[in-house]
């Protein structure tokens, strides 16, 4: 029945590769998932699937994606008065909300990424994107360098934050919600270093972005220049053919 209701379209199949993954990541190694299981799980043809998602690690991004969206849905505008920590606290907390439903496949999949350096560092960078959005939820400035820096802090927070959820069984969620503390805490302290040491080497970013514009801009010239030139040897030789012709 649940085959039929797909081909016929009422579930997306997009949601249905990622319910699938997901349900298949809290009873399966994720090393042993393969696209032919997702699929079947799913009730998709491989070829569908395909066409969908390059592999499980799009698929797992594609989650991370829809938790972005849920946590940013739900951002309490209650918050916007209190302290930039408060409402980023408040922001990453909501995210374990909707992370929670998924907590056994979750705690697999970080086991498997522990111990593979590719997917981990391919995971840091959907991670990253997400705090990068996690900032933002929380009106804290997440553009520029000092935003991407921000971001990939964050993201180093985060992991810690999640190894301590996985293993806090209490309803309250007391010692994780301590650790999302401390971890920002520690992030604020690190944070106002690095501004600092940002405005320091500031005017020697824009002395290296004036030197790139003036080499773009001398590049251009010479570029055109050497356009013109080519053209006026074109002229001149052709000018030379139809004299000869005649």
């Amino acid at each position: 029945m649940a085959e039929k209701t797909r081909e016929e379209g009422a579930l997306d199949p997009r949601q249905a590769a990622i319910d699938a993954l997901l349900a298949l990541s809290a009873e399966t190694a994720w090393k042993d998932i393969g696209l032919n299981d997702i699929a079947g799980k799913a009730g998709l043809k491989l070829s569908l699937l395909r066409g969908l998602f390059p592999s499980k690690g799009a698929m797992l991004a594609a989650y991370s994606r829809q938790v972005d969206q849920a946590v940013l849905d739900g951002i309490d505008e209650g918050m916007a008065d209190e302290p930039a920590r408060e409402r980023l606290f408040d922001v990453l907390m909501r995210r374990l909300d909707v992370l929670a439903p998924h907590k056994v496949a979750i705690e697999n999949i970080s086991k498997a990424f522990a111990v593979d350096p590719l997917s981990l560092a391919a995971w840091n960078r959907v991670v990253t994107n997400s705090m990068q959005w996690m900032l933002v939820a929380a009106d804290i400035d997440a553009e520029g360098p000092l935003g991407a820096v921000r971001a990939q802090g964050l993201a180093l927070a985060w992991s810690r934050i999640i190894k301590v959820w996985l293993r806090d069984d209490d309803e309250g969620l007391a010692v994780t919600m301590k650790e999302v503390d401390r971890q920002l805490r520690s992030g604020e302290r690190w944070m106002e270093r690095a501004d600092d040491l940002f405005q320091i080497f500031k005017p020697f970013c824009r002395m290296a972005e004036r030197s790139h514009e003036r080499r773009s801009r001398m590049r251009e010239r010479l570029r055109t220049r050497f356009h013109d030139f080519a053209d006026a040897r074109r002229r001149r030789s052709g000018g030379q053919d139809d004299a000869e012709a005649v």
